[in-house]
């Protein structure tokens, strides 16, 4: 019997031949989900990590880019941008939030999306950027080229979302966002994160 297996998301899935243009998404979570959903790095199944807190919920569809990791290239970038001193990345894949017209109802799931900028994000002084995308061939909002191109309000309501999204009132926030960039800073920092995920992980067949 011929037994297929489950790719793992993060690392068994290629981030594009067309990347940083256009990347690879792995969905982990919807504007619906009222918990939030991310991947088990050991197994490659989604998991619970925590319920949404308040009234916060994801405005857009939110993920990862497979084979990236934010590590000391990912640091780097941030402490030369931002002006403070950052000394490592979070750990974790580059995180990406999709724009689509189209309501997507659950998460685990691939796509193709075209980035247009990204937050520079520091979470208790680790870099944690989020790169801002949108879906490949949505009618709607395949108009924004750049991160210029958005309404103010809708980058605010993405920047509330992420300085608060783990902040309990009688806790300090120890989220920041120093930055708000462009398309191409975020194929820089796409880059990056491919290239730290090439050196701690060894795989060669990403360029």
């Amino acid at each position: 019997m011929n037994i297929q297996h489950k790719a793992h998301p993060w690392h068994g899935i290629h981030p594009g031949d067309a990347a940083p243009s256009i990347v690879t998404a792995f969905i982990e979570i919807v504007p619906s989900d009222t918990v939030k959903y991310e991947i088990d790095k050991a197994t490659g199944y989604l998991k619970i990590d925590r319920p949404q807190k308040f009234s916060n919920m994801i405005p857009t569809l939110y993920g990862f880019i497979p084979r990236t990791y934010c590590a000391e290239r990912i640091a780097e970038y941030a402490t030369l941008k931002s002006g403070k001193a950052v000394h490592k990345g979070d750990g974790d894949p580059l995180d990406i939030c999709v724009l689509s017209e189209r309501s997507v109802t659950h998460g685990d799931i691939l796509l193709q999306a075209i980035p247009i900028g990204g937050f520079r994000l520091l979470d208790g002084g680790e870099a944690d950027d989020k790169i801002i995308a949108v879906m490949k061939g949505d009618e709607f909002y395949r108009q924004w080229r750049d991160v210029s191109d958005c309404p103010e309000s809708y980058i605010n309501r993405l920047k509330h979302y992420f300085l608060t999204y783990k902040h309990l009132p009688h806790e300090e926030n120890v989220c920041e966002i120093t930055d708000v960039y462009g398309r191409e800073e975020a194929h820089e920092v796409i880059l990056r994160a491919m290239a730290d995920y090439r050196y701690h992980f060894g795989c060669q067949d990403v360029e």
